[in-house]
C-alpha cells in the first residue's frame, strides 16, 4: 500500500478515535489521518478535502452516521466509506448499505480485519472510474484523463503516459521513483524507449501543472528520480 493517501474518522468516542489513529499511523498506509467527533464537523470537513477514506461511526452525538452518509454521497464524495456501529443485525447493515456506505464492521474489531476491509475497498476504488486523488492544488481524475483546481476553475487536460505518471508517483506517496522503475511501470520494459523519453515528458507535464515551472514544487527531481510533493 502507498503512503500517498488521506483518511477521515469520524467517532465520538475519543479514546477509541485515538487508537484508530495512532493504529492507522503505524501502518503507514496513509500520509494524512483527519478526526472528527460529530457528523457537521464531518460533513465540514469533506468541504474542503477530498479524502480517500472514510471511517464513520454509526452512533454519533449530533446526528445518525447513516444520514451522515447520505449527506456525503449528495455532496459528491465517491470516496469508499466504512460504517463503525455497535449493533449487530441485518437491519442495520442493510440501511447502512442502502445510505451509501461500502462496507460494515461491528465493534469491538479487530485491527487486522478493519485494516483488510480498508484495503480492499482502496484498491477497488482506485482502479474505479469514481477515483479522484489530490495533488498539490489539484484534483486529480485519472479516469477523465485531467487535473482540476479544487474550485473547478481550471482545468488541465492529460495524456495518457503524462497520466500514468502522476498515478504511479501518487501511489508511492512521499517516496523518490528511479527512472527505469517509472519507465518500466508507464511504458513496460520496452528496449526503444529511455530515459531522455521520461525526461520530455516530465518537462512537458511540468509546464502544464506547476504554477511556476522555473519554481518546481509538485514534480520533483530527486538523485536519481522523481517524487510527489504532497
Amino acid at each position: 500500500m502507498s503512503s500517498g493517501r488521506s483518511l477521515l474518522i469520524v467517532e465520538d468516542d475519543e479514546l477509541l478515535r485515538r487508537a484508530l489513529k495512532d493504529q492507522l499511523t503505524a501502518q503507514q498506509d496513509f500520509f494524512q489521518i483527519d478526526d472528527v467527533g460529530t457528523g457537521a464537523d464531518a460533513l465540514t470537513r469533506v468541504k474542503d478535502q477530498v479524502f480517500d477514506m472514510i471511517l464513520l461511526d454509526i452512533g454519533l452525538p449530533d446526528m445518525d452516521g447513516r444520514d451522515v452518509c447520505r449527506q456525503l454521497r449528495g455532496s459528491g464524495v465517491r470516496s469508499p466509506i466504512v460504517m463503525l456501529t455497535a449493533a449487530d443485525s441485518d437491519d442495520d447493515t442493510i440501511t447502512g448499505l442502502e445510505a451509501g456506505a461500502n462496507d460494515y464492521v461491528t465493534k469491538p474489531f479487530r485491527m487486522a480485519v478493519l485494516l483488510a476491509r480498508v484495503r480492499a475497498h482502496l484498491r477497488q476504488h482506485e482502479k474505479s472510474d469514481d477515483a479522484i486523488f489530490v495533488i498539490g492544488p489539484y484534483k486529480f481524475q485519472p479516469a477523465a484523463k485531467m487535473l482540476m483546481t479544487a474550485d473547478g476553475q481550471k482545468k488541465i487536460r492529460l495524456t495518457e503516459k503524462e497520466t500514468a505518471i502522476l498515478k504511479y508517483l501518487y501511489r508511492v506517496g512521499n517516496k523518490t521513483v528511479s527512472r527505469e522503475t517509472l519507465l518500466g511501470e508507464v511504458w513496460g520494459y520496452n528496449a526503444a524507449v529511455t530515459t531522455h523519453t521520461l525526461e520530455t515528458h516530465v518537462y512537458r507535464l511540468r509546464q502544464k501543472i506547476e504554477p511556476d515551472p522555473a519554481q518546481v514544487r509538485i514534480l520533483m527531481t530527486e538523485p536519481g528520480g522523481y517524487r510527489l510533493n504532497p
